[in-house]
């Protein structure tokens, strides 16, 4: 009695059996395989060969992304132990906003940077950053649970940027005292490419600016 095995029969006898081209050696060199790069039938050796060149050109470019993001997050995690000291040597509390905004803008390269703060201490009401601001401006910030990105639609915290009609693109971010869920200032950013803070960006290291942001701003608060 003759039996027929199908293709699947067999792929699960070899995969039960993966001694068995050891065993049967010769058979190597007759198994034939059409290679999609080559445009011809190889053999099964080959035909390895090629399947493992595919994998190993992709686990390196894997690695050279990997590597190409790790690069780039050690970038700007200088970049934040940098400004962060800034903040640091700071000689004194009214010194500290503009040591933010500068800092952002040299060693962030972020062209156009502002902020005001609400509820500050008498000392500080003369002060550039305790410039009035209006109450829709004020309850759009308390309602922000995250820095907002996206076009300037001519927002009126755009307007306290300089050269505000070249800002195409901006960034919003609350500040706030831990949890509070009433913010204490806002920190603008603006760009004149419309792409810098488009609204399909991630938000984690602009909330990490907000964060260290209020903790430096907070000594101004009465």
């Amino acid at each position: 009695m003759t039996y027929e095995l199908d293709s699947n029969a067999v792929a699960e006898f070899l995969s039960d059996n993966p001694h068995f081209f050891e065993e049967h050696s010769e058979l190597l060199a007759r198994v034939k395989l059409t290679s999609p790069l080559a445009g011809r039938a190889v053999s099964l050796q080959e035909r390895q060969m090629e399947v493992l060149r595919d994998k190993i050109k992709s686990h390196e470019l894997r690695l050279a992304e990997l590597l190409r993001i790790a690069q780039e997050n050690d970038a700007i995690t200088q970049k934040f132990l940098l400004w962060t000291r800034s903040l640091l040597l700071a000689r004194n509390d009214v010194d500290m906003p503009h040591t933010l905004v500068i800092g952002l803008q040299t060693i962030f390269s972020v062209p156009h940077v502002t902020l005001r703060i609400w509820g500050v201490a008498e000392e500080f009401a003369h002060t550039w950053f305790a410039a009035p601001v209006s109450d829709d401006a004020k309850i759009f910030c308390h309602g922000l649970t995250a820095p907002y990105c996206g076009p300037n639609q001519d927002f009126e915290a755009a307007a306290w940027l300089e050269d505000a009609e070249s800002v195409k693109s901006i960034a919003m971010l609350p500040l706030r005292v831990g949890g509070a869920p009433e913010a204490f200032g806002l920190l603008v950013l603006g760009s004149p490419d419309p792409d810098r803070f488009g609204s399909e960006m991630a938000t984690d290291y602009l909330s990490k600016i907000a964060e260290i942001a209020s903790a430096s701003m907070n000594c101004l608060l009465a």
